[in-house]
C-alpha cells in the first residue's frame, strides 16, 4: 500500500519535473556543456535515479513497520 502510494507521486513528480524542464530549456541551455537541453538519455538516467532512490526510501520504512504487531501496535496508542 505504502510503495502503490510513492509509485503514484513518483508518477506526478516526474509528469510535472519533465514539463517545468522542457518549459525551461532555454533559459538553462546556456549552462549545459556537451548536452543537449532535451537529451533523452539525461532525462531517462536521472528519472531513473530518483525512482530506485524514492522506491528505496519507502520500501525500508514499510519493510519495519509490516514486521510489528498490529495488537501490539494497537496497544501503545
Amino acid at each position: 500500500m505504502v510503495l502503490s502510494e510513492v509509485g503514484a507521486v513518483l508518477v506526478a513528480g516526474f509528469v510535472v519535473g519533465v514539463v517545468l524542464a522542457l518549459g525551461s530549456t532555454r533559459f538553462i541551455a546556456s549552462f549545459l556543456f556537451g548536452v543537449q537541453p532535451t537529451d533523452r538519455a539525461t532525462f531517462v538516467g536521472s528519472m531513473g535515479v530518483l525512482a530506485v532512490v524514492a522506491v528505496v526510501a519507502a520500501y525500508l520504512p514499510a519493510r519495519r513497520a509490516s514486521r510489528v504487531d498490529p495488537i501490539e501496535a494497537l496497544r501503545e496508542e
